[in-house]
C-alpha cells in the first residue's frame, strides 16, 4: 500500500468504510449513514486514492475485503476507538475539575482572603493541582501561563474575560488616639495637611487617592512619612497612630466595630470589588469553571455589604 504522506484518511470516511464492511453493501450503509449510495461510493473512492489501494472487491451479491482493505479495517478500528475515547476524555474534562490550575492574585488579597478560599477548594475537589501566586505587579496571564487571575479595583485588562465575585469598598480611616492628636479631617482638601499611609500596589498612582461620593469621583493628593507596598504593614503603621488610612472594609471592619479604627469622610470611598480574570471561556473548562463558581460563592458568603 504506498499511501502519500502528505494526506490523511478522514475520519468519516474511514467511518463509511466500517459501516459497508459491516453491512455488507453500500446500499444499507448508506440507509444507516443517511446518506445517498452514490455518496458512500465517492467516500470510498476517496479514500482508496488518499491510500493509494484498492480496498473492496465489489460484485453483485457480496463485498470482499482485499488484503490492504483488510489492514485499513484493522487500524481503522483503532483510530476510530482511539479518537472517540479522545473526544469522551476532552467531553469530561469540560464537566468534571481535573488537573493542574495556576492562579494569581496581590501579595495582601491573596495570602488573606484567596489562599483560605483556595485551601477550601482543594478539598473539595481533591483531583484539582492548584497553584498560587501573589504579586505587586501586573500579571500577563497568557503569556506567564496562568489560568486565572483575582484581582481588586475595576481596573480590567480589556483583552479577557472577567466575572464580580462580589461586591467591596475601601474606606479612610484612622485610629482615635491620631484623630485626637491631629484633628478629624472635614472636607478631602484636609488629607493634604494629614499624615497619610501610602500604599504602593501594582500600577496605581502613588500617592493619589481616587475616591467616590455620591457618584462623582474626585483625587486628592496625599503625603506622610510612610509608606509601603505591604498593606499588612501599613495596618500595622494605622493601629499603632501612625496616620489615616485607606483600605478595604474586608480587613477593617473589625477593627472598627472594636473601636480600634474610626472611619473619617465616611461619605468618600473607593471601589475595591473583587474579579476573577480568565483567557479562557469558562463553558471550555470544567476546573476554571468550578474555581469562579466556588469562589463566587465564598467571597459572597463574606461579603461586608
Amino acid at each position: 500500500m504506498n499511501t502519500n504522506r502528505d494526506q490523511f484518511p478522514l475520519p468519516e470516511d474511514l467511518k463509511v468504510f466500517l459501516t459497508v464492511i459491516r453491512k455488507n453493501s453500500f446500499a444499507s450503509a448508506a440507509d444507516e449513514l443517511g446518506y445517498s449510495p452514490a455518496y458512500v461510493s465517492k467516500r470510498i473512492a476517496v479514500l482508496e486514492s488518499t491510500l493509494s489501494t484498492k480496498l473492496l472487491h465489489r460484485t453483485t451479491r457480496r463485498i470482499a475485503l482485499t488484503d490492504d482493505g483488510e489492514r485499513v479495517r484493522i487500524w481503522a478500528e483503532k483510530l476510530l476507538g482511539d479518537f472517540d475515547d479522545f473526544l469522551g476524555e476532552m467531553a469530561q474534562a469540560r464537566h468534571q475539575p481535573a488537573g493542574s490550575l495556576h492562579i494569581c492574585s496581590s501579595f495582601g488579597f491573596g495570602r488573606n482572603h484567596v489562599a483560605p478560599a483556595i485551601s477550601q477548594l482543594a478539598r473539595t475537589c481533591p483531583k484539582l493541582d492548584i497553584r498560587l501566586d501573589v504579586f505587586d505587579r501586573v500579571v500577563d496571564l497568557v503569556g506567564e501561563g496562568f489560568d486565572l487571575e483575582i484581582l481588586v479595583g475595576d481596573d480590567l485588562p480589556g483583552q479577557h474575560l472577567a466575572r464580580k465575585l462580589v461586591s467591596n469598598r475601601r474606606v479612610l480611616c484612622a485610629t482615635p488616639d491620631y484623630l485626637e492628636r491631629r484633628g478629624t479631617p472635614q472636607t478631602l482638601e484636609d488629607l493634604q495637611d494629614h499624615d497619610c499611609l501610602v500604599l504602593k500596589e501594582r500600577n496605581n498612582a502613588f500617592g493619589i487617592w481616587e475616591l467616590t461620593k455620591d457618584g462623582q469621583q474626585e483625587s486628592v493628593r496625599v503625603s506622610g512619612p510612610l509608606s509601603s507596598n505591604s498593606g499588612e504593614i501599613v495596618m500595622e503603621w494605622a493601629l499603632s497612630g501612625g496616620g489615616i488610612l485607606l483600605r478595604s472594609m474586608w480587613d477593617v471592619k473589625p477593627m472598627l466595630k472594636q473601636g480600634r479604627l474610626v472611619q473619617v469622610l465616611a461619605d468618600y470611598t473607593q471601589s475595591a470589588n473583587v474579579w476573577a480574570v480568565y483567557p479562557t471561556r469558562l463553558s471550555e473548562s470544567a476546573k476554571l469553571r468550578v474555581c469562579v463558581e466556588f469562589l463566587e460563592e465564598y467571597f459572597r458568603d463574606l461579603s461586608v455589604e
